[in-house]
């Protein structure tokens, strides 16, 4: 019979790897992981050339960044902190911040803001008209372009100072007052920032955008420039972790319901069309940024973020994914 359960199992449900691999079962009954062993661990593993990946350089100001910097940390819901390579130096988080802007215009519209954004996967590159026009003006989400556009229009809608407002939301999520813009980034992409001009005029075409299109852009490309260092960008997120709490403050940010839906467009969108890809093989709600920047949340367990900025043909820091793949691999921990 224990014969025959063997080969059950190995044929039916698959081998048993903490017998093959003891860490992994010595690691889920440790109750304090020792991540920046770990870190270390997986970092030495990573099989990423340097010629492997481009940096943003469509961006002017970004095209300048050292393609060596690597960084990760992991913030748990108990203040618990754990850091490898450069996660103190300051990046931009560009997309990354895109859901931040999401949160603060969910927590003001409620449900009707679903009247003009999806929350379909796009299935396409994150600046496509393409779709855009077939889909008469809706963006298929918030975390694409033309869905973050969207947002920042709502969000100039509700305040009179929409950049010192919204900064100001971030640094109380964060506890982290010298969270900034970066107008040198901002200023570079809107030098570049042809393709959203494009996308927010085909929206106002169809009346999807109801303030000075200006506006709306300088809002934006602001939006995009903020930096943070991968210490501050995980705690920022940290919220999300606790289904809309500040673990800080203890003070809700947005309600239970709403930030399981924000997890979701991550989980669904957070990779433009390489979503799929992330929720295979690393199994969190993520979203990345073409700064080299990733945020990922594990639900009442931590957020950990990741800086390389060497990108992917989809945008997605090539180290960044591979690390985070290896981490969920290591720790046998995703929400599935």
């Amino acid at each position: 019979m224990a014969v025959f359960f063997s080969f059950f199992q190995t044929i039916f449900v698959g081998p048993d790897y903490r017998n093959i691999y003891p860490e992994f079962a010595s690691s889920q009954h440790r109750t304090a992981m020792n991540y920046n062993k770990l870190f270390s661990k997986i970092y030495n593993g990573l099989e990423i050339s340097e010629d492997q990946g481009k940096v943003a350089s469509y961006i002017p100001e970004l095209q300048n960044v050292n393609t060596t910097k690597f960084g990760v940390h992991l913030t748990t819901l108990k203040d618990h902190h754990y850091s490898f390579g450069d996660s103190d130096e300051k990046f931009s988080v560009q997309s990354i911040a895109k859901v931040l802007a999401l949160v603060l215009a969910y927590k003001l519209e409620d449900e009707k803001l679903w009247e003009r954004v999806g929350v379909e996967p796009s299935g396409t590159p994150f600046n496509s008209l393409v779709q855009l026009e077939y889909d008469r003006g809706i963006p298929r989400n918030p975390l694409i372009n033309a869905g973050a556009l969207v947002i920042s229009d709502i969000l100039v809608s509700h305040f009179e100072e929409p950049k010192k407002q919204f900064i100001e939301f971030v640094r109380k999520i964060s506890g982290i007052q010298e969270i900034d813009y970066s107008s040198r980034i901002a200023d570079s992409e809107k030098s570049v920032g042809f393709t959203n001009a494009a996308l927010i005029n085909l929206m106002k075409s169809f009346g999807n955008i109801r303030n000075d299109i200006d506006d709306v852009l300088d809002f934006y490309f602001n939006l995009c420039s903020i930096e943070m260092t991968c210490k501050e960008l995980s705690r920022t997120f940290l919220f999300l972790a606790d289904y809309g709490v500040c673990p800080y403050t203890k003070e809700r940010i947005i309600s239970t319901s709403k930030s399981k839906r924000i997890n979701a467009i991550m989980q669904l969108c957070g990779f433009y069309d390489e979503a799929g890809e992330f929720s295979f093989k690393v199994g969190l709600p993520g979203k990345s940024g073409v700064g080299g920047g990733i945020i990922a949340i594990h639900p009442n367990k931590y957020s950990i973020a990741v800086w390389s900025p060497l990108l992917n043909k989809k945008g997605n820091s090539i180290r960044g994914m591979k690390f985070l793949e290896l981490f969920t691999t290591e720790t046998q921990a995703s929400i599935f």
